[in-house]
């Protein structure tokens, strides 16, 4: 079973259909440093078909990971006055645009799933190594800093991209009334081992990532232990 059917995508559109273009933009002069940057392009519109463990808000299938990004880059601008002072935010916005790219190759690790994350380093830095490196050597050497920025979480971009990262599917498990933490078996322990990288980024994140964590559990729809 793919991915696809595996988890019961609604409005997925048409079947692929097949088109005579050749991949590599041989039939027509392309520069090579453009060329490169397109084929670049032309992989990560697979994030596209990349589907997460997080349900859209209206319950009606899982989202990819194009949309987690997406989502999660405009969160960044629209809580950008909950940042630490000196936070970046057209750089968080790209660390978050870019941050899941190795899911393409590596899948979505289910965050609290103890046994893929076992080798979750080693399966995304080679997808890494992959998939920057389609880049021209400049972009690449930029765009992977960044991620290995992003995946150290020491600095403010850093941190405050990460906030994002968890309190963007903790909104999307909230306003589903927890149904994937149900199936899941999630306590409220996991979740508040997780979050609490909300509130040290952001002291009024981590507020909001509580209640709604302390809600979930008064609601009935997250096990506390």
């Amino acid at each position: 079973m793919d991915k696809r059917n595996q988890h019961d995508v609604a409005h997925a559109g048409p079947e692929a259909v097949s088109v005579n273009v050749p991949s590599d933009f041989s039939r027509i002069e392309v520069p090579a440093r453009l060329k490169e940057q397109l084929l670049f392009m032309r992989e990560v519109d697979a994030l596209k078909e990349t589907w997460r463990n997080t349900l859209l808000i209206t319950g009606k299938r899982f989202e990819n990971d194009a949309e987690h990004s997406w989502e999660m880059a405009l969160m960044a601008t629209v809580l950008a006055e909950y940042a630490p002072q000196g936070t970046q935010i057209a750089r968080v916005m790209l660390m978050l645009l870019i941050h899941d790219l190795v899911e393409i190759d590596a899948g979505d690790t289910y965050a609290y799933d103890a046994v893929a994350a076992q080798d979750q380093h080693e399966r995304e830095q080679a997808a890494a190594d992959r998939i920057f490196n389609l880049l021209p050597s400049d972009q690449a050497k930029s765009y992977r800093a960044l991620w290995e920025e992003f995946e150290a979480r020491e600095t403010v971009d850093a941190k405050f991209a990460r906030a994002m990262d968890r309190l963007q599917p903790l909104l999307h498990s909230y306003h589903t009334h927890g149904r994937v933490w149900s199936e899941r078996s999630i306590k409220a322990s996991q979740v508040r081992k997780l979050m609490h990288v909300i509130g040290d980024a952001s002291p009024a994140l981590g507020q909001l990532a509580d209640r709604m964590i302390a809600d979930a559990i008064d609601s009935g729809f997250l096990e506390d232990n």
